[in-house]
């Protein structure tokens, strides 16, 4: 298997594997960690709360599948909570632990920054197309132009101090929108639903070499 996509019990999983399978790339989904073991890349879709996943994770055995895929050094994917699942921690809530794997916490959008200057506020959950402003040049975003459009659904954002966002957005505030940090990589914007981009994003990740 080229790539796996772990199933958890949440997430779009179907969308990710059409949009893989369609470029080429044998994609399956998949909670066997066998299978995750052997497999070449690893993603981690999510939709949903961050409490609720992250006890699937850890009740499912998948926790320690992701921990051994990215000690493996194989490319892994987080998109959308499956990228904030692999931070810290998450104020989603109440106060969760996260997996750790990548350094930084999951807050929700601050009411004073939704608030435009004619008084009118930004809608929360941030939903629909925003431009990226790239930070790093990382393999993910090969052959993209700096305010490439893609597609968010979320009301909680990262928050970190290290040196490892990839690019940003603005949603009455800058705000981190993907992280890499070696063979790890994560979106909070979701690739599959994300047109010609989002197509271009996924078989960069298709093509990296573990």
């Amino acid at each position: 298997m080229d790539i796996a996509i772990i199933d958890y019990g949440m997430g779009n999983l179907k969308s990710v594997q059409k949009a893989f399978t369609a470029l080429g790339f044998d994609a399956d989904i998949t909670n066997n960690r066998e299978d995750i073991k052997n497999a070449h890349k690893v993603v981690l879709p999510g939709v949903g709360a961050f409490r609720d996943a992250i006890n699937q994770l850890n009740e499912t055995g998948m926790t320690q599948a992701i921990q051994e895929a990215v000690k493996s050094g194989k490319p892994f994917l987080g998109i959308c909570l499956g990228m904030q699942l692999l931070f810290d921690k998450s104020y989603e809530y109440g106060e969760y632990e996260g997996l750790k794997i990548l350094p930084g916490e999951i807050i929700k959008f601050k009411e004073e920054d939704m608030r435009l200057s004619n008084g009118e506020m930004l809608k929360v959950p941030h939903m629909g197309w925003n431009t990226l402003e790239f930070t790093k040049k990382e393999p993910l975003f090969a052959g993209l132009k700096d305010e490439s459009s893609v597609y968010f659904v979320h009301s909680y954002y990262l928050q970190t101090t290290a040196d490892i966002v990839s690019s940003y957005t603005n949603y009455g505030t800058r705000i981190a929108v993907s992280a890499q940090k070696d063979n790890v990589f994560a979106t909070q914007f979701h690739p599959e639903k994300s047109g010609d981009v989002g197509l271009q994003i996924l078989r960069n990740f298709g093509g990296l070499k573990g």
